[in-house]
């Protein structure tokens, strides 16, 4: 038998070993799973040490070894290049995607590749890229894009940009299109060789309340709007507020059925023509002292007994009106501004009904169209010795036209000819009559209204029984082309407004809600 105390020190020496041993087998084990295991190459794919080829995968794998260098895929079945699909190869630089059948890359497709000096995705499905998808690869020294299907429009403005500014080359590379730059070396075209400006009217204000009639003016160096409303029997003033950036209240003038009111400004004077269905029309004066509208005087009820139109004109510093009278007793009537107040000055035609009256210049001289129920537009000209018009011609071949409006591009005259029942037209005047240079379908229109903001030229037909149609004239084809639709009910009028460098096109409703629109320039290449 054994000394007890010797058997207790070896017990006591043997545990410490089996202590010790467990503990480096933890140390072991901690170690171990500290380490950082690399991942094996994906299935479909080759790996050597720096290098990996994938044939025949459906999706970019995302588990290749950090230290891969090139890597290639080719003749592969995937058409998509999702987020981040190279993450985690901080040393990549060279990356082959060829020949494959790539058709949509992802803006961040190639995050994180910072050392990366070639990219080829040469022999694929592309027809653009998107913007940015090189951005932060400084370290790019080449780009291939051949065999692709790029189209030069403005989404692809960009790379144009990009390929001014990099130090990467890039092969030559054609367009698949737009018909415009179809067949040119991408290399060759410069960002003023991309037209990438469009614009739209955007809804912006909803007024509560019907209208048959809008106009603009400008009065003390401020501007303001104006609608008819016939149901409610008043001229409602609008003016802009600048703080709030709407259009609010500014006064009224009570009337009775209610279908134009046209503000007429002369040597710092604001007047406005009051057109009503029953009980006469009016001409009221604002009285700035007293802050209001007064009425200055009554029109001449014999002679205008159902009006539809009024326009105003100056000829030869001399101030005129001229209202259309569409009633079978009325005269179509033009009056003067003699200093004190407005006189008859000439009956046009009688009895022939005419709904809209419309004043421009003809080859610098002043005119008349006037629009019937009852016959073809009228032309009248200017008479500079006897100081009235005389009826020159009427437009043949456009009978039952509501109203006439004109507009000019490039000096060239033209008139948009709005049908109730019909088509509208555009003409344009050829030195000796109006001639056909567009049609346009306008069942249940009535209003065909040119708009000119800046470069922008615009015709827009309204109707009762489906959408406004917004046209945008094309330069190219020198006619107008369809750009926008705008849901109005029954629209009656358009008028412009521009405020703090804006935009305003105002569209008054005969049956619903009177709308506020503002022209929106958009980039298309962003």
């Amino acid at each position: 038998m054994g000394h007890p105390d010797r058997a207790v020190r070896g017990w006591r020496g043997w545990k410490g070993w089996t202590a010790l041993v467990w503990l480096a087998a933890v140390s072991l084990v901690l170690a171990e799973g500290r380490r950082v295991r690399q991942p094996r190459c994906p299935a479909g794919c080759t790996c050597t040490k720096d290098n990996a080829l994938c044939e025949n995968v459906r999706s970019v794998p995302h588990a290749f070894p950090s230290d891969v260098v090139s890597l290639l895929f080719t003749a592969n079945s995937f058409d998509l290049i999702d987020e981040d699909a190279f993450q985690g190869l901080p040393h990549l630089e060279y990356l082959f995607i060829e020949n494959n059948k790539i058709a949509s890359i992802s803006p961040y497709a190639f995050r994180g590749l910072k050392a990366l000096i070639h990219l080829s995705l040469a022999y694929n499905n592309l027809e653009t890229l998107p913007k940015d998808v090189f951005k932060g690869m400084d370290a790019l020294t080449k780009v291939d894009l051949r065999g692709n299907n790029l189209i030069c429009d403005c989404k692809l403005k960009w790379l144009v940009e990009w390929m001014h500014h990099t130090n990467a080359t890039l092969d030559q590379i054609y367009c698949s299109g737009p018909p415009i730059h179809q067949g040119k070396k991408i290399n060759d075209l410069l960002t003023h060789s991309f037209d990438c400006i469009t614009a739209e009217f955007a809804s912006y204000q909803s007024l509560k309340f019907e209208s048959i009639s809008v106009e603009s003016f400008t009065f003390g160096k401020e501007q303001y709007v104006v609608f008819a409303q016939p149901f409610a029997g008043t001229c409602s003033f609008l003016e802009w507020d600048h703080v709030e950036m709407t259009f609010r209240t500014y006064d009224t003038i009570e009337s009775t059925s209610t279908v134009v009111c046209k503000p007429m400004v002369i040597d710092s004077l604001l007047f406005v023509i009051v057109a009503q269905l029953f009980g006469g029309s009016h001409i009221y004066k604002r009285d700035t002292s007293a802050n209001k509208f007064i009425k200055i005087q009554d029109i001449d009820i014999l002679k205008i007994r159902k009006p539809n139109d009024i326009e105003t004109f100056v000829i030869d510093g001399e101030s005129f009106f001229v209202i259309a009278d569409s009633s079978k007793a009325g005269s179509t009537t033009v009056y003067k501004w003699n200093g004190n107040g407005f006189y008859s000055h000439q009956s046009l035609h009688p009895w022939y009904r005419d709904t809209d009256v419309e004043y421009l210049e003809i080859s610098s001289k002043p005119h008349l169209i006037l629009s019937s129920s009852s016959q073809r537009p009228v032309v009248y000209q200017w008479n500079r010795s006897q100081k009235q018009f005389d009826r020159r011609t009427d437009i043949p071949e456009m009978e039952d036209v509501f109203s006439v409006k004109h507009f000019q591009v490039k000096g060239e005259l033209f008139i948009c000819l709005t049908r109730f029942i019909g088509d509208s037209k555009v003409m344009r005047w050829d030195g000796a009559m109006f001639k056909e240079a567009q049609t346009f379908p306008s069942r249940g229109s009535m209003v065909f209204q040119p708009v000119s903001i800046g470069n922008w030229q615009y015709a827009i037909l309204g109707s009762d029984y489906s959408l406004t149609q917004v046209y945008q004239w094309d330069t190219k084809r020198g006619q107008f082309v369809p750009s926008q639709e705008l849901n109005i009910q029954a629209p009656r009028a358009f008028s412009l407004v521009s405020i703090d460098d804006r935009e305003f096109l105002l569209a008054s409703s005969f049956k619903g809600k009177t709308q506020i629109y503002e022209h929106l320039m958009i980039d298309l290449s962003n």
